[in-house]
């Protein structure tokens, strides 16, 4: 199969950034007299802006979910404007992709964030579409986002590739039906499921490697979970 497009995730994918949303939701929560748990951080990942911010009240962070979202919004800007954390070889791996086959975001990042990670790295060119699951009814893991992606393509999910880090960003690409590539965070990694095509250590040259030569032999191994995904 060759793959009619390939979505990105973008934290965690192209920027090594889940550390810096947790770290700034993390003092929010504290500045706001809430309480974090251990469950907290993993629970978040994915969750579009308005849920998270509603899981913030849900610590005992003091302010309407409106409010916070607001505060480590710009705490994240305030951030980007010192150093976007690019991963190493995210660039080039965009770059040599892109020469190939379409290319989409699919991100949990409010638009405005999506963009300025882009610029900065010099590749808002490559990819023909951003979504950000702020501009769907729900975030990650369902697959929202990932389908509202495949839409603007004009693709077929099924025939989409996504490339994702999280535990709920990798359910959310295999509820859409995408045959799903995992780039695991070092920070955050995920479960090892049986059914992911898992890239791992050796990171984006692998990625670029699986994509271009071995990929349809992964195809098979990523149906089976789709429809139990999708009744859960």
């Amino acid at each position: 199969m060759d793959p009619a497009a390939i979505v990105f995730d973008l934290d965690g994918v192209l920027v090594d950034s889940e550390q810096v949303w947790d770290e700034v939701r993390r003092a929010v929560v504290a500045e706001r007299d809430g309480r974090w748990t251990d469950e907290a951080t993993t629970a978040m990942q994915g969750m579009s802006t308005p849920e998270w911010a509603r899981y913030l009240t849900t610590l005992g962070a003091a302010g309407s979910p409106d409010e916070l979202a607001r505060v480590v919004i710009e705490a994240m800007a305030d951030r980007y404007r010192e150093h976007v954390p690019l991963l190493p070889g995210a660039v080039d791996a965009v770059v040599a992709l892109s020469g190939r086959w379409p290319l989409a975001v699919a991100s949990s990042s409010p638009p405005d964030l999506i963009r300025v990670v882009l610029a900065a790295a010099g590749l808002t060119d490559r990819f023909r579409v951003t979504v950000s699951s702020e501009e769907v009814p729900r975030g990650k893991p369902a697959p929202d986002v990932y389908l509202a992606a495949a839409t603007k393509l004009a693709a077929d999910p099924a025939a989409c590739v996504a490339v994702e880090d999280s535990a709920n960003g990798l359910r959310a690409a295999a509820a859409a039906a995408m045959v799903v590539v995992a780039v695991p965070n070092p920070h955050f990694p995920p479960p090892a499921v049986p059914w992911w095509a898992i890239v791992g250590a050796t990171g984006f040259s692998a990625l670029v490697g699986m994509l271009f030569g071995i990929l349809p032999a992964r195809r098979a191994a990523n149906l089976a979970p789709i429809d139990a995904l999708r009744h859960e």
